[in-house]
């Protein structure tokens, strides 16, 4: 099999992350987002698929990470060991690999970047419930399951025809980032504008 050249994998945890990239690929059409089928994914699991993706020659390989359980234990040591296990390029010259891994973190979940396409927030979350209640104000009758976001028939479009936009969400995430350096807030952020830059410029 021909290793693939320059392009980016995109790794979820869940079903969530599954079905809002998969809405992106008219979007960004040269990147494969994975997992193929939505299910929720360990750290053994995404590790796992990390080095399958090193293995099938990806240059870039980025994870798309929810905070909400990531700051107790295991998960917390779980993460921090992957964190660290991919810290620097993966460079194989014999095998053509040349890969680098990043994370991109969203506390609580993604579901606050679904809630940056149309408004900012810094508002502390205990639960995601608490979050989903603000984003049905948004858009009504959100469910985080399967049978919803299979009926938005793409998570992406169906968020800017509820009148949100992703260069919104972009915007209001770089804030959410910029107030957690600034203030040392550790609740309330995410890194998916990076994220989406970084599709955008491969």
């Amino acid at each position: 099999m021909g290793k693939l050249q320059q392009t980016a994998l995109v790794l979820g945890e869940g079903i969530t992350e599954f079905f809002y990239f998969k809405s992106l690929c008219d979007k960004f059409k040269r990147h494969s987002f994975k997992p193929d089928t939505p299910k929720n994914t360990s750290m053994k699991e995404l590790d796992l698929k990390i080095e399958d993706g090193i293995k099938m020659g990806y240059n870039h390989i980025f994870c798309v990470i929810d905070m909400d359980n990531k700051d107790k234990e295991p998960e917390r040591s779980q993460y921090q060991k992957l964190k660290a296990k991919y810290a620097k390029p993966i460079i194989k010259p014999k095998k053509g690999i040349n890969c680098v891994v990043e994370f991109f973190e969203t506390h609580l979940c993604t579901e606050l970047f679904f809630l940056y396409y149309f408004d900012y927030t810094s508002r502390p979350y205990d639960k995601q419930d608490f979050l989903i209640e603000d984003l049905r104000k948004r858009v009504a009758g959100y469910q985080k399951s399967m049978d919803f976001f299979k009926k938005t028939k793409g998570l992406h479009s169906y968020l800017e025809r509820k009148g949100g936009s992703l260069e919104t969400a972009i915007a209001n995430a770089d804030k959410s980032m910029k107030e957690k350096s600034t203030s040392g807030r550790y609740y309330t952020y995410s890194q998916l504008g990076v994220l989406m830059r970084k599709l955008e410029s491969l």
